[in-house]
């Protein structure tokens, strides 16, 4: 598993009986989440005063009980390197900044587990840069949320197209660049259906050094296309491994998709990827929990990395 360790501002105080207690920089929130089925005894006392609940329903859905928290707050991740553990002490621009606030369905606005890969591929960027020259190294990240792989991306150096279906979250990822220094780094945000966007870049030639995936298991289009994760995947990867340069450095592919394991992320970027010279590992992404010496696991990354 690759666990997402490195977060200051971020933890899993204890999970119990569906539900996630977690600090967000100042603020606790419980969450639920469905892989939680134990039934542990709940003895942080910050279960009963959190500064927020969301409460599922048993129809679907929910809604957040809000008790004493802001509108927004901000929350810091330190910037690191391949192999090497983030400075806790970096600041200014070694430092990427999140916006968040409580939204649909008990989101927040960010997945933390993804620092796990945001510390693998901005390594990767940052030594393809070094290694040549300081290429540039065009990055396409597709589904692309509030941009917390965008900030990664672009503050090792790359230059990131930022894709995503809705314009709410495109928004959100403009501000989230802005908190981190990237105002002017060179990122284009669209807002746009993802598997149109490819195939428009593919008819124009467009190429990309690395490709970022993070599909949702349903989703509509800017005009109501309809996304179903696995009806939509396996072609939409064939066409994004199409977009590939000549001398690409990585290759992303989350899921949160139940019964989409580690093997079958492997089994297909294998497919897409054949003849390329590369390696491909998939493995479940986790956090740690305060309470247990087990990480809490948190979806499943295929990554490639090309010689």
């Amino acid at each position: 598993m690759w666990i997402a360790d490195h977060w200051k501002d971020y933890e899993i105080l204890d999970a119990s009986g569906g539900e996630r207690l977690e600090r967000w920089g100042d603020y606790i929130l419980v969450r639920p989440d469905p892989q939680v089925i134990w039934q542990t005894e709940k003895k942080d006392r910050r279960w009963k005063s959190a500064n927020a609940v969301y409460h599922r329903k048993n129809t679907g859905g929910g809604s957040w009980e809000i008790r004493q928290l802001p509108e927004t707050w901000d929350i810091t991740y330190p910037a690191g390197r391949l192999g090497a553990v983030p400075d806790p002490a970096a600041d200014g621009n070694d430092v990427y900044r999140f916006r968040l606030k409580p939204f649909s369905f008990k989101h927040t606005g960010l997945f933390p587990e993804q620092a796990a890969n945001w510390d693998w591929f901005s390594g990767l960027i940052r030594t393809a840069k070094e290694k040549n020259g300081g290429r540039q190294v065009r990055v396409l990240n597709l589904f692309a949320y509030t941009g917390g792989a965008t900030v990664a991306a672009a503050m090792a150096g790359a230059a990131v197209t930022h894709v995503d279906a809705a314009r709410g979250m495109v928004t959100w990822a403009h501000e989230n660049a802005a908190l981190s220094g990237l105002a002017d780094a060179p990122i284009r945000y669209l807002v746009d259906d993802c598997g149109k966007f490819v195939d428009r870049e593919i008819r124009r030639g467009n190429r990309y050094d690395a490709v970022i995936l993070d599909p949702p298991s349903y989703g509509r289009g800017p005009k109501g296309e309809i996304w179903k994760l696995e009806d939509e995947l396996h072609g939409l990867l064939h066409r994004c491994a199409s977009l590939l340069s000549d001398d690409p450095v990585f290759f992303l592919l989350n899921s949160y998709t139940t019964g989409l394991a580690p093997g079958v992320l492997s089994y297909l970027l294998s497919d897409v990827l054949c003849g390329r010279e590369c390696r491909i590992e998939s493995e479940e992404v986790g956090l740690p929990v305060k309470t247990s010496p087990v990480p809490l696991p948190c979806g499943a990354s295929g990554r490639v990395v090309f010689f």
